[in-house]
């Protein structure tokens, strides 16, 4: 059996040399051929530089420069399409996922699985990170009409015709456990401790969070437009029965409130709706545009061991 694990690298330097060592510890006691391919996503330290010294050092890592930070999951793309292995595992390079629960992945899969995901029990992150996580896959659930597992992570290991399946999909807003479980391949998951990380934090801010948020969504789904035409339905509705209920009261009573308060309040509230509506439909738009341009999803600068793997 041929391993290949991709493994994108961005901001965590010191721990390449220790991944590696474990990683090839583990594979020499499962008796398989593998390969390492360490995706340099422009790295802020220069971890290229490890990543040269640890391909002169060992064939069995690929190294891989992309020429500018084009982002996680293109990173991890960017190793997919590079790998030869007949099973593909994905990792992040921080050591959060232990090398030593790959074989507990393979042992599952000969189960009859295409794909074993790692379950990340007693996930060392904030809990305000664990909140936003449960929070956005309770949202994404909605928009997508699909079931999704929050405590699911992208350390995972999949058969070769899975990954050639992924590959097909090209578009620019991409995820990659999404992508994988939309696929619809044999899957399952096992329960793995996750570790603390070895070095640095998480890139992904707020910010990130919430634009990777948009993408992923208005990538797989356009109920996003039917609740915004949903939304503004529902308010015209209620305006229209709060107009009649005040015209009755002005011939039964002439009670009926006479002032600008409800009128500009009304304004604001249609006004306010009516923007974010656009801004949905601008979204859409913006993705179209992405997509057309039909630009490379990543660019690679070297490429280091890659003409001589098996």
């Amino acid at each position: 059996m041929f391993i290949s694990v991709v493994v994108p690298v961005y901001g965590c330097r010191a721990a390449l040399p220790e991944l590696c060592r474990r990683l090839a510890v583990t594979f020499e006691d499962m008796g398989a051929r593998y390969e390492i391919i360490l995706v340099d996503d422009h790295c802020p330290q220069n971890s290229w530089d490890e990543i040269e010294r640890l391909c002169a050092e060992d064939e069995h890592v690929v190294g891989v420069r992309l020429s500018r930070n084009f982002g996680q999951i293109r990173a991890i793309t960017a190793g997919l399409d590079l790998c030869k292995g007949d099973w593909i595992v994905v990792m992040d390079c921080d050591l959060q996922d232990r090398p030593e629960a790959i074989p507990q992945l393979f042992e599952k899969a000969q189960e009859g699985y295409d794909v074993v995901f790692a379950r990340r029990v007693e996930r060392k992150d904030t809990g305000l990170t664990k909140l936003l996580s449960r929070a956005f896959y309770k949202v994404y659930e909605y928009f997508t009409d699909g079931a999704y597992d929050s405590s699911l992570c992208n350390f995972s290991a999949s058969r070769r015709i899975v990954i050639d399946n992924y590959l097909r999909m090209r578009e620019h807003n991409r995820g990659y456990t999404m992508f994988i479980k939309w696929l619809g391949f044999r899957q399952a998951a096992i329960e793995i401790e996750g570790d603390e990380r070895f070095e640095g934090k998480s890139s992904y801010n707020f910010s990130k969070k919430m634009r990777m948020a948009f993408e992923l969504i208005t990538a797989q789904s356009n109920k996003p437009l039917r609740f915004a035409v949903n939304v503004g339905f529902a308010i015209a509705l209620l305006s229209f029965a709060y107009l009649l209920y005040n015209v009755i009261r002005y011939f039964i009573d002439g009670s009926a409130p006479v002032g600008w308060t409800s009128t500009i309040a009304s304004i604001y509230l249609m006004g306010g709706l009516t923007l974010s509506a656009i801004g949905v439909v601008g979204i859409y738009i913006g993705n179209i545009f992405t997509e057309v341009k039909d630009r490379p999803l990543y660019v690679v600068a070297e490429i280091l061991n890659g003409k001589e793997r098996p």
